[in-house]
C-alpha cells in the first residue's frame, strides 16, 4: 500500500525538533517559521511539556468521556481564567475543522436556522459543515455544496447586515485574523457592528481562533484586539502543541442537552495533560506578551527591508503575512533547499509566518538575513 498523495511535499524528512528549530534525517538544521501550521506554540519538545504526558501516559492514556476526568475541568478552569472567558464553557473534540461543525451545529440548534454567513477568502476546514463555509470551491465537493453560506467581502459590514434582514440567519463565523485567506485583519469597526448585528437579529457570532488564537496575535484571543465577545469560539492547532485537540468555547446563554453534541477521543487524559502543560508554559514565560513583543519587531524589520519584491508586510503578534510581488513558491523553496528556513504560504504571493511563541529577537534578525538571500 502507499499513501494517498494528497499534498506536494517538499523534499525533507524531519526527524527532531527543539524550541523554533528542527533537524532533518541527515542532520541539517533548519528554522522554524511555519510551526507546522501553527500548531507548535510552546516550542518543539519544550522539557515541562514531555514530563507531563510523559507522567500522564505512564498512569491512563485513555479513557471513554462516560465517567468523570477531572483533566477535563481543570482544563476548562484554566483556559477560563487566561483567557478572560471564565464563565464561558467547553466542548472539548479533536480538530478544528470538529470545532467549528460543532459550533455551527450549536448555532442551529439554538437558533432553529440554516444560513451562515462567511467571508470571502475563509478557510474553516475540510469537513462537512466546515467546508461548506469555506470560500474555496476547489475543496468543497458536490455532496457538501447546500446552499447553506453566504460569502461576503470582508469589513463590508451593509452586505452582511442585508442578509440578515433576510432572515434565516444562524450564525456569522469570523476569523478576525484570517490566516489561509493572507493574513487578512477585520477592523475594530466591522468586528462591533457585526456583533450588534448578530444580537439585533438573533444569529450566533462565531469567532474561528484556530489559527489566530491561543496567544499567536499577541492577546490570548486576537478577537480581543477588536473589543468584541463572540457567542462562541473555537480553538485547535496550538492547544496541544502537537497533540491533536480542539476546543469550543460556548456562551453560558447556551444550555447543553444530552446527546446534542458527542466525541469519542475529545478531551482524552492525554490531550488534556498535553494542553494543560501548554497553559503552564504560556502562563509560566508570558509567551503572549513575547508575541506581540518579537511580532513587532519582527514586522518592523520586515518593513523596513523595502525591497522591491515585498508588496506589503502585515499581521499581528507572530502571525505575519509577506505579500510578494511575484509567486511565493520559488522564494519559499529557496528559504527550504538554500537557506533552510520553514515558512508557510497563503495563494500564489503570500509568505506566511507562523512561529512558536518562544520565537526571539535573535531568531527573527537571523531570518532577516536568510530572507533576504532568499529574495
Amino acid at each position: 500500500m502507499k499513501l494517498f498523495d494528497v499534498y506536494p511535499l517538499f523534499d525533507v524528512n524531519i526527524v527532531k525538533g527543539e524550541g523554533c528549530k528542527v533537524w532533518d534525517e541527515k542532520g541539517q538544521e533548519y528554522l522554524d517559521l511555519y510551526g507546522g501550521h501553527a500548531v507548535i506554540s510552546i516550542g518543539h519538545a519544550h522539557p515541562h511539556y514531555i514530563k507531563k504526558v510523559s507522567e500522564q501516559l505512564q498512569k491512563l492514556g485513555f479513557y471513554s468521556n462516560s465517567v468523570h476526568n477531572n483533566l477535563q475541568v481543570e482544563l476548562a478552569e484554566k483556559l477560563g481564567k487566561l483567557s478572560g472567558y471564565e464563565d464561558y464553557q467547553l466542548f472539548l473534540v479533536n480538530s478544528g475543522a470538529e470545532a467549528n461543525e460543532n459550533a455551527l451545529k450549536l448555532a442551529s440548534f439554538k437558533t432553529g436556522n440554516t444560513r451562515v454567513l462567511s467571508a470571502h477568502k475563509a478557510f474553516h476546514g475540510r469537513t462537512s459543515l466546515a467546508v461548506e463555509v469555506t470560500n474555496n470551491p476547489k475543496i468543497v465537493a458536490p455532496i457538501n455544496d447546500n446552499h447553506h453560506a453566504k460569502f461576503l467581502p470582508l469589513d463590508d459590514i451593509e452586505g452582511w447586515v442585508r442578509e440578515m434582514v433576510k432572515g434565516g440567519v444562524a450564525a456569522a463565523i469570523l476569523e478576525c485574523i484570517q490566516g489561509v485567506g493572507g493574513i487578512r485583519m477585520a477592523t475594530p469597526e466591522f468586528a462591533q457592528s457585526l456583533a450588534y448585528a448578530c444580537k439585533r437579529f438573533g444569529a450566533v457570532l462565531i469567532c474561528d481562533e484556530i489559527q489566530c488564537g491561543y496567544g499567536r496575535s499577541g492577546k490570548f484571543f486576537a478577537h480581543q484586539w477588536l473589543d468584541i465577545k463572540p457567542d462562541i469560539i473555537t480553538v485547535a492547532k496550538g492547544i496541544g502543541n502537537g497533540f491533536p485537540m480542539s476546543g469550543v468555547l460556548i456562551s453560558p446563554e447556551f444550555k447543553p442537552q444530552y446527546g446534542q453534541l458527542g466525541t469519542t477521543f475529545g478531551g482524552n487524559h492525554l490531550a488534556c495533560s498535553a494542553a494543560l502543560a501548554v497553559l503552564d508554559v504560556i502562563e509560566q514565560e508570558d509567551l503572549i506578551e513575547n508575541a506581540r513583543v518579537t511580532g513587532d519587531y519582527l514586522m518592523e524589520k520586515l518593513r523596513s527591508l523595502n525591497h522591491p519584491m515585498i508588496k506589503e508586510v502585515r499581521g499581528r503578534g507572530l502571525m505575519i503575512g509577506i505579500e510578494l510581488n511575484e509567486p511565493q513558491k520559488p522564494v519559499r523553496e529557496r528559504l527550504v533547499y538554500e537557506q533552510h528556513v520553514f515558512t508557510g504560504c497563503s495563494g500564489e504571493n503570500v509568505l506566511r509566518l507562523l512561529p512558536p511563541l518562544t520565537f526571539t529577537k535573535e531568531m527573527a534578525d537571523e531570518f532577516i538575513i536568510r530572507l533576504e538571500k532568499a529574495l
